[in-house]
């Protein structure tokens, strides 16, 4: 349900957590984080919120390391909880912007997603950035075309950590929650993966910190991105 600014509601009560299928069934759909699970962007944020941290704060070490156990979220939301100015997400945006040249593809990532696409499987970007910075990003890398939907934190009503993003996605990809994966490199979209009842996959290939992950009890953990096509439904071929 979209409200009057267009941003997507959601149900108001959480789906039940399907129980996930067995590898024989397979994921016939995935929704994936954008940075840290497609794209290498942690250079380029560590620098971008130190401009913006030196910028409006002032003088002093910017706390990157905190701001980073909330990544997934949107980053105006990141600003609540540390306690930071708003104000940062303007220079910190401009500065994101500036430096995304630098922003790479991980690794196998390419050849996961033409494999998906190959093989029917649609997909969808869920993330943290805003919607257009996002596909912006995705079109520079060239893969912007692999999916369905891109749905960044400012088009729904409640980002990631709640389920919002990951039910949206699963809707127009059209496909059930058990039968839907979601990857994420955080808890944050872990959290959403479980509200919304689809399979949770910790993508661990950034070199994230596993243990607080698997805290979160994620139904898959892949450490390359070519491990996930273990787990898509083999497409039934015509008579």
């Amino acid at each position: 349900m979209l409200d009057r600014q267009g941003r997507y509601g959601g149900p108001a009560e959480p789906l039940a957590h399907e129980a996930a299928p067995g590898p024989e069934h397979g994921v016939r759909a995935v929704v994936f984080d954008l940075d840290g699970v497609l794209v290498d962007s942690f250079e380029v944020m560590r620098e971008a919120f130190s401009v913006a941290y030196a910028e409006v704060v002032g003088a002093g070490e910017a706390p990157f390391a905190e701001y980073n156990r909330h990544l997934g979220r949107y980053f105006p939301d990141i600003m609540r909880i540390m306690g930071l100015p708003p104000e940062m997400e303007e220079p910190f945006v401009r500065e994101s912007r500036r430096l995304a040249s630098r922003v790479q593809v991980f690794e196998g990532i390419p050849e996961l997603l033409d494999s998906l696409h190959r093989s029917g499987v649609p997909m969808a970007v869920a993330t943290g950035k805003a919607g257009e910075r996002a596909r912006a990003l995705l079109a520079r890398l060239g893969l912007l075309d692999r999916f369905e939907v891109v749905i960044g934190s400012d088009e729904v009503v409640r980002p990631k950590p709640a389920p919002d993003m990951v039910r949206l996605a699963a809707s127009v990809l059209g496909a059930r929650p058990g039968q839907t994966m979601m990857v994420g490199d955080a808890v944050t979209d872990l959290h959403s993966a479980h509200g919304a009842g689809v399979r949770a996959a910790a993508a661990l290939w950034a070199g994230v910190d596993p243990e607080p992950l698997l805290r979160e009890a994620p139904d898959v953990v892949l450490r390359s991105p070519a491990e996930l096509l273990e787990h898509v439904a083999t497409p039934v071929a015509a008579p």
